[in-house]
């Protein structure tokens, strides 16, 4: 056929088809196997003589001759029409009696002549004759021939390795001895094996260390802080007894004394009522203040904390305690004071008096409430109406903190004198300056800004730092008895100095617990390494010149131990 729908006669051996260039005297010296040339030229002329689907096509001469020689030659016409395909993957088609010969010489297992049939079907699906006939037979073969081993996996899902061998690998991979885990490291972190788990120790230069570590000391510090609160129930047991010890004792002095009858509404001081208490509400510290006017105060020593006291000419029930042209005497004062105090819960059911004590002014009382033994401190005072000492002038430093405006109302408030053990000379009562009711002011309203710790303000952590420290310093107390010299008011000092130091609330936000409360830490450490510590008041007074350079410098090696360790302190069972 020369052309669409004209017929055309036979031509005759000799003569070229149209769409071929080869003879049929070539085509009977070919031997398709040896030259991949002429076997794609033979392909080219078998698919250009496939009948057209409109109109059948007639087989000339040279075709049925061609298939004759073929067939003489021992070669199938399957090897004419079978895919490319299967001759890139497979070579020469194998009759299936020539396959289970060749499986009974090589002893194969069926499994796996079933697995080599499934790779060669799928290999034989991946490459259509169009592709074939782009390129020539042996470049194909060879492309194919190294992609087998991939489509054996990915188009077949056929191991190619053994069970045997992958379960080795695995075993490998999975399969760690304890040694070789606990000396890994991981992006140059030292790891080490706690608890059967792996866990990761941060060096203090990487830059996620502060975050880490931060987050660390944070749940130590909430989970102590947690340990400390006390319970409602408890609080509120306890503060209706003392209540009632406090109303009756001042009943008494009023209604069956001589010299006390002007005692004034108790001042209700001290870390319980400052919302600092710790742990247990078992101790207690009320003050009842006898008012007096136009006092004569004199220093008593050089540091400004000290005075004697001398009352004004007139009537005042307390100048029985004032001999002729002598000083106010704490001693005979305190001596009566305790008196009347026995007497007033002499009928109180379980309230004890303890024995005084060397060098303590209170009068402390026990109770035992739900089986819980509370004390309470019960400190005679003396409240003076007038003008704060001198010494007092540059102390209070509150401007850039809480305002001028707060600290001139502070001023304007009576100052408290109380007895205090001196043990110079003859005198062995002096009388002390005290300021707890501001104290108490102060910690109550110490925000910078007036909405904080309110209900709808921001938190700061500034009592839960105070806590923490009044904590560690009672714990390292109780492991060494040389810095008992040391108590709780020196950490509160220490934490008034902090707060004028960092004034905004911001920088004691509570979400910064951590670091606020190591930065108190070092606030601490530093005053005690320099063994000065001011009176928040009085600057000329030093709280740390009674315990000594030795404990001082002790106690702040011990500190800073437990601040760079973690404080493995809060988390032993006391």
């Amino acid at each position: 056929m020369s052309g669409r729908g004209r017929p055309r006669k036979a031509q005759s051996p000799e003569t070229k088809s149209a769409g071929s260039k080869t003879t049929a005297k070539e085509f009977k010296h070919v031997s398709l196997p040896e030259s991949p040339q002429k076997e794609e030229k033979l392909s080219d002329t078998t698919e250009e003589r496939k009948p057209k689907k409109r109109e059948p096509k007639e087989v000339n001469h040279t075709e049925k001759k061609t298939f004759a020689q073929t067939a003489q030659r021992g070669k199938t016409t399957h090897y004419l029409t079978e895919t490319p395909s299967a001759k890139l993957c497979a070579g020469r088609a194998k009759s299936p009696e020539e396959t289970r010969e060749e499986m009974r010489r090589q002893k194969i297992p069926k499994e796996t002549t079933k697995t080599s049939m499934k790779v060669k079907a799928c290999t034989e699906r991946e490459i259509s004759p169009q592709q074939s006939s782009d390129v020539g037979l042996e470049t194909a073969m060879d492309k194919k021939t190294k992609s087998i081993k991939a489509a054996k996996v990915k188009a077949c899902g056929v191991r190619a390795e053994s069970p045997e061998l992958l379960a080795t690998e695995e075993t490998k991979k999975l399969l760690k001895t304890p040694e070789d885990t606990i000396k890994a490291k991981v992006q140059g972190r030292k790891a080490k094996l706690v608890d059967g788990k792996m866990q990761q120790k941060i060096p203090e230069d990487h830059p996620e260390a502060d975050t880490t570590d931060k987050a660390d000391m944070n749940t130590i510090l909430l989970t102590t802080l947690e340990k400390l609160k006390i319970k409602m129930n408890d609080k509120s047991e306890a503060s209706q007894v003392i209540n009632r010890i406090i109303k009756q004792i001042v009943e008494h002095l009023k209604n069956n004394t001589c010299c006390f009858t002007e005692v004034q509404e108790p001042l209700r001081t001290g870390s319980y009522y400052e919302n600092l208490k710790i742990s247990n509400p078992d101790e207690f510290d009320v003050m009842l203040p006898f008012p007096v006017e136009r006092v004569d105060i004199k220093p008593f020593g050089d540091d400004g904390a000290f005075y004697s006291v001398t009352l004004p000419r007139g009537k005042n029930p307390l100048k029985k305690f004032q001999p002729e042209s002598n000083p106010l005497s704490a001693n005979e004062m305190l001596k009566e004071f305790r008196e009347e105090v026995k007497k007033s819960i002499k009928n109180f059911p379980g309230v004890e008096v303890s024995k005084k004590k060397k060098g303590c002014p209170a009068v402390t009382l026990n109770v035992t409430v739900e089986s819980a033994i509370i004390s309470l401190d019960v400190v005679l005072s003396l409240m003076v109406k007038s003008s704060w000492p001198s010494f007092t002038k540059d102390g209070l430093p509150i401007e850039s903190w809480l305002g001028r405006k707060v600290k001139q109302t502070f001023k304007f408030m009576p100052y408290y004198l109380v007895p205090k053990y001196e043990g110079k000379g003859t005198t062995e009562y002096i009388w002390r300056v005290s300021f707890s009711h501001v104290e108490k002011a102060i910690l109550k309203n110490h925000g910078s800004e007036k909405t904080c710790c309110e209900k709808d303000g921001d938190r700061c952590c500034r009592k839960d730092c105070l806590k923490l420290l009044k904590h560690l310093l009672s714990l390292l107390k109780s492991e060494n008895s040389s810095y008992d010299k040391f108590c709780s008011y020196h950490a509160k000092t220490t934490f008034l100095h902090a707060c004028c130091s960092r004034t905004k609330d911001s920088e004691w936000a509570f979400t910064n617990l951590s670091q606020c409360f190591q930065l108190l830490l070092k606030d601490f450490e530093s005053h005690l390494e320099r063994g000065q510590l001011n009176n928040f008041f009085i600057p000329t007074q030093n709280l740390l010149s009674g315990p000594g350079q030795r404990s001082c410098k002790s106690l702040a090696l011990r500190i800073r131990e437990e601040r760079e360790k973690g404080f493995p302190i809060f988390t032993k069972i006391h």
